[in-house]
């Protein structure tokens, strides 16, 4: 797609379609026509042009063991080794988000790891590395919310809260998933929205069994959808990572109340300099200043530092490098 394209903002009626995936991965066509006002042809038609055209994408997220913990990673890079380096960090499949700053001379990144092992990226790997100036690693102590919990502020709460599935109560006491659970999340991965039939014939499963399995998998909560979308084409021009200090009786109330931003869709507690961190997009650099001064004022915060991201090197289901500006 040419540059000029993808940069233009969707009209209001498919950034609402979009809205819409995120409530529920595997919405029907009838049912967002009937919630939204509109026909479920013209639904089914345009959610087939966005995800054709490489627009929007639903994807399938993986489980995550208990057991696996996570690590803020800022590196500082020298000149003209900015490339290789996020090459290299992009291949790493314990390494799900990368993300550059618009000086260029700083990746910033979530690392997977074990709680309480010595992560060899960070204490031998990065180090080592040539291209590496310094490497400083916070880890994750409690996560408010996640890039799967973000949704576009463009639906009202009834609309929202009519598509959004009902889980069932005591769904994380249900019982580990099987095999047969495990081959169609996998199956489902890349494209969420695929036809049970189709998930059948690349399982091997009957089709019976994949439609009741999917049902129950939503249900549960276990079958974990997320829209993949250049939060540009929305409008949303400016991404950024702010991190904060916040005194420890507060650090709860703040985080729980930033996680509700419609702009926030990362916010997490810390380790290090700073004990909060969030990841907001926002229309452009004046809602950015009335969100550090205003909002975060509000909310009693005692200091920032923000750092712009110029390019979204690597997130879950996105294309590496697909989001420059």
């Amino acid at each position: 797609m040419a540059q000029e394209s993808a940069q233009q903002v969707l009209d209001e009626r498919d950034q609402r379609l979009v809205a819409a995936l995120q409530c529920d991965g595997r919405l029907t066509a009838e049912r967002a026509g009937e919630v939204l006002g509109i026909s479920p042809r013209t639904v089914h038609r345009c959610w087939a042009a966005l995800i054709a055209d490489g627009i929007c994408r639903v994807i399938a997220l993986p489980a995550r063991p208990d057991s696996v913990g996570a690590l803020f990673l800022r590196i500082r890079v020298l000149g003209g080794r900015l490339d290789a380096l996020t090459a290299a960090l992009a291949a790493r499949p314990d390494i799900p988000f990368i993300d550059v700053s618009t000086s260029g001379d700083e990746i910033l990144a979530i690392s997977w790891t074990r709680v309480g092992t010595r992560d060899h990226l960070v204490f031998r790997d990065l180090p080592a590395t040539r291209a590496v100036a310094s490497v400083a690693a916070d880890t994750v102590l409690h996560v408010f919310a996640e890039a799967s919990d973000w949704r576009h502020a463009v639906l009202g709460d009834t609309e929202r809260a009519a598509l959004t599935p009902v889980r069932q109560p005591g769904a994380a006491a249900a019982g580990p998933v099987d095999d047969i659970d495990r081959d169609i999340l996998a199956a489902l991965e890349d494209d969420a929205r695929a036809p049970a039939a189709a998930v059948a014939a690349r399982t091997g499963h009957p089709d019976s069994t994949v439609r009741r399995r999917i049902a129950r998998l939503s249900r549960s909560g276990r079958l974990l959808t997320h829209v993949v979308v250049d939060p540009r084409r929305l409008g949303l021009l400016i991404d950024a990572n702010v991190m904060m200090r916040v005194a420890p009786d507060r650090l709860d109330g703040v985080g729980r109340a930033l996680a509700a931003h419609p702009a926030v869709h990362g916010a997490f507690a810390t380790t290090g300099a700073s004990n909060l961190r969030v990841a907001v997009w926002l229309r452009d650099l004046e809602d950015l200043y009335r969100f550090n001064t205003r909002d975060l004022g509000a909310l009693g915060v005692d200091g920032t530092e923000t750092v712009l991201v110029g390019q979204a090197v690597k997130r879950p289901g996105k294309t590496p490098a697909a989001w420059t500006v």
